[in-house]
């Protein structure tokens, strides 16, 4: 990124990677940090055992599931609220809680949601976005729609929001990581490391096929056996 020249475009600068940073950190009291999404039980089933192992799932992950459903959801999400569309946000909604096959998965993205409006409420109680909220499903936003709302009460336009969304998920996994395969801190950074440069990618298949409902997919179902598996795994850390 470009130092500006001059101090008129700091601030510019500022209104955009300040609430980014606040959005993607792990200290956002959404409860991000209680759940693996299916890693923990890939752990236990021996798939993932190594940082090698964590590495590709975690970049399967991404371009797999990541950028094809939750990512382009947001993104539709960002711009429908931009709109003040209830009516598209319903529909966005039901798309997304129709895909989560697990009933941790569901639930997951359910908690988070309302977690995230909640914190909107707390900080942005007079955006005129909360109306349209009400109208949309008020406590039942899931974690996508919640997120894009978030972005949009900040300023935050939906590529940096996709960003956001993208690195807060991908520093919780390899935070999960750390815990359950486990690794040790050096090789958390190895993986972000490793793993940053395939995330504007991710955002840039998201934004491209958001206006197309029929593009979008949630189609793993190894991650949706495991997440089935997970619910009665006999030990566990994490919610899912």
């Amino acid at each position: 990124m470009t130092i500006p020249a001059t101090p008129e475009a700091a601030p510019s600068r500022q209104d955009v990677l300040l609430p980014l940073l606040w959005l993607s950190s792990p200290a956002l009291p959404v409860g991000a940090f209680s759940y693996s999404e299916g890693l923990e039980c890939a752990v236990d089933a021996g798939i993932v055992t190594s940082e090698l192992d964590t590495l590709e799932w975690l970049r399967g992950q991404i371009h797999l599931t990541l950028a094809r459903s939750d990512l382009p959801a947001s993104c539709a999400a960002h711009a429908a609220w931009i709109r003040g569309d209830a009516a598209e946000l319903r529909s966005i909604q039901s798309w997304v809680l129709a895909t989560r096959e697990s009933a941790e998965l569901r639930l997951q993205t359910e908690q988070m949601g309302r977690s995230m409006l909640a914190w909107v409420r707390q900080l942005h109680c007079e955006h005129p976005a909360l109306a349209v909220a009400r109208d949309a499903g008020n406590d039942g936003l899931s974690w996508p729609i919640a997120f894009a709302l978030a972005a949009h009460t900040s300023g935050l336009d939906a590529i940096h929001a996709g960003y956001g969304l993208a690195f807060s998920w991908l520093e919780s996994q390899v935070q999960a990581a750390l815990r359950v395969v486990p690794l040790g801190q050096a090789a958390g950074q190895r993986l972000l490391h490793a793993l940053l440069p395939e995330i504007p990618a991710a955002v840039e298949h998201a934004i491209r096929i958001a206006p197309d409902r029929s593009a979008w997919q949630s189609f793993s179902p190894m991650l949706a056996i495991l997440s089935a598996r997970h619910e009665i795994q006999y030990s566990r850390l994490f919610r899912s």
